[in-house]
């Protein structure tokens, strides 16, 4: 089947094809909406590791084979009654999903927006990788996810969906890449241009999905004349101004660190998916929303300066479904938390 397919990153009905025959398989079926357009959603398994620091297993060696010969494990969590995952510490679970990957094809991960809206940071890991969040192609083997809550501390289940995955067939090309500008008017967003985290929150369940009072977990922000200082360490969710919208034949990928735009990390999680902000499927005007941590120094962001970009690649077929039509959270969104969150008011 592979064969007969362009280049370009494959959407949902070939990703079901996939599954059907075996190339992603998992301890439980495939559960509702987890295919997405272009993307595929990855659920914890039973348990998780609390371990002492982040690796790699490395060529030729398998997550499991590294966790068995180090002392990096500190203890083991059962998931299937709720664990609480705290502040500051690292986590490995291994996820449902397995792949038996084409040659040709080969995967990248990302955190969901949901996860990136938390301050959540993810990174999914292959047997014998090098590298986070890249699977080779032709792999064959479980996949793990690393966790590591930055400012909440979170309640988490198997089935909890916190990163996904995106599958590529041979080289494909950037077709544009664009720069995304912060928005901090008022006259344009109102009263409030952002959010920044509180310290000290209480727990957020990861099953209750708007279900939290926002208030407890975010102030929100002003900007005089259109500048923010970002205070080092701190967790902000921002917008960029709006018009944003990913074309029915292309999906797109927020870069997550871009060196030169300043002295913060913008948007943890990447993946737009075809149809997000289109005329007639929640848009035009979306948003991207922003999830920025500010680094070493305080540093000034003002109206208009670039933040992000995005890169778009093309699909190797037209999807099933775009974004929006099956349900989507986010869809012609503007300034907004992540979906366990209340409306803001």
């Amino acid at each position: 089947m592979i064969d007969s397919i362009a280049d370009g990153v494959l959407p949902d009905h070939i990703l079901q094809a996939l599954a059907d025959q075996g190339a992603i398989s998992a301890t439980h079926a495939l559960a509702d909406r987890q295919i997405q357009p272009a993307s595929l959603d990855l659920r914890l398994g039973d348990y998780a590791y609390r371990i002492r620091a982040s690796f790699l297993p490395g060529q030729g060696r398998s997550v499991a084979e590294r966790l068995d010969e180090s002392d990096l494990v500190l203890h083991r969590l059962d998931l299937r009654e709720g664990a609480v995952l705290e502040t500051g510490c690292v986590y490995l679970a291994p996820l449902q999903e397995s792949l038996a990957l084409p040659l040709g094809v080969r995967a990248l991960a990302n955190p969901k927006s949901s996860t990136g809206r938390i301050d959540v940071f993810v990174r999914v890991i292959a047997d014998g990788a090098t590298s986070f969040d890249r699977v080779r192609e032709g792999y064959q083997g479980p996949l793990w996810v690393e966790i590591c809550p930055r400012t909440f501390s979170i309640l988490a289940r198997p089935g909890d969906r916190l990163a996904q995955l995106r599958l590529k067939k041979g080289e494909t090309p950037t077709l544009n890449r664009l720069d995304l500008n912060l928005d901090l008017s008022h006259a344009s967003l109102g009263s409030v241009i952002g959010y920044r985290a509180r310290r000290h929150a209480p727990l957020l369940d990861l099953a209750k999905v708007g279900g939290h009072a926002p208030h407890d977990w975010f102030e929100p922000l002003t900007a005089r004349d259109g500048r923010l200082v970002l205070d080092p360490g701190e967790f902000y969710i921002l917008a960029s101004q709006p018009g944003l919208s990913i074309p029915r034949n292309v999906a797109a990928e927020m870069v997550a660190t871009a060196e030169d735009l300043g002295e913060f990390r913008a948007h943890y999680a990447g993946f737009f998916d075809p149809g997000f902000g289109v005329d007639g499927a929640g848009g035009p005007g979306a948003r991207g929303v922003l999830e920025v941590r500010g680094r070493d120094v305080p540093f000034v962001l003002e109206h208009d300066q670039p933040v992000a970009r995005l890169v778009y690649e093309p699909l190797a077929a037209a999807p099933a479904a775009f974004y929006g039509d099956v349900g989507s959270h986010y869809q012609g969104q503007g300034l907004k938390l992540s979906k366990l969150f209340q409306p803001w008011s």
